[in-house]
């Protein structure tokens, strides 16, 4: 599996394999990225420009950019595979990025329940497939560091981290990230509920 700089396991073999579209692509196949920082990367701002900031790498329903497109990720080579109509794979782009914006366990599924007003610890936490330095880590320095993260319950997070665990796994939420859970949901509805000033005070 792949491994953070630090040598801990990320719980995938390839990165890449976890991402569904780069965060920089419109609906419209559009790179966002060129538009809004292109003043960082002239060169590539200028390309995708004179494509009408056309993204290589998400492929309209015709092969083109389109209202809809489909996106690509690593290649797979099978004949027939729609990703085969994108010019690039997202780990062509120098300027890609993927973070997860599903608040629930990308491993077994809990949804996230954060209290309000409460410094509580949330039930998930950000994990990093891929990082920035992960190019030198490897001793490729050609390679770009690609952010791509997914958010994983403390106690998967945990797992993965410990080297036996895969984000990928059929997994079911752990009994104690499901009573941290529901607890939570209790306190929540219990603040919620109406108690009228005559219940409150009755008997006072």
């Amino acid at each position: 599996m792949e491994k953070a700089p630090g040598g801990t396991s990320v719980g995938v073999d390839d990165p890449y394999d976890h991402v569904d579209r780069c965060d920089f692509v419109t609906d419209e196949g559009k790179c966002r990225w060129a538009r809004e920082h292109g003043h960082r990367d002239p060169a590539f701002a200028d390309a995708r420009s004179a494509e009408d900031f056309r993204c290589p790498a998400a492929v309209g329903p015709d092969g083109d950019a389109g209202e809809t497109p489909r996106v690509s990720g690593r290649s797979s080579g099978a004949q027939g595979d729609p990703r085969d109509d994108a010019e690039w794979d997202w780990a062509d782009c120098p300027h890609f990025r993927c973070r997860q914006h599903d608040r629930e366990c990308a491993r077994c599924g809990l949804e996230e329940r954060r209290m309000a007003h409460s410094d509580e610890r949330p039930l998930l936490e950000e994990h990093h497939l891929s990082y920035d330095d992960a190019a030198d880590a490897a001793g490729d320095g050609d390679d770009p560091g690609h952010e791509i993260t997914v958010y994983l319950c403390r106690w998967c997070h945990a797992k993965v981290h410990e080297s036996w665990a895969r984000v990928d796994d059929d997994a079911s939420p752990d009994p104690e990230a499901i009573a941290e859970k529901e607890g939570r949901r209790s306190r929540e509805q219990s603040e919620l509920g109406f108690e009228s000033a005559a219940e409150r005070y009755d008997g006072e």
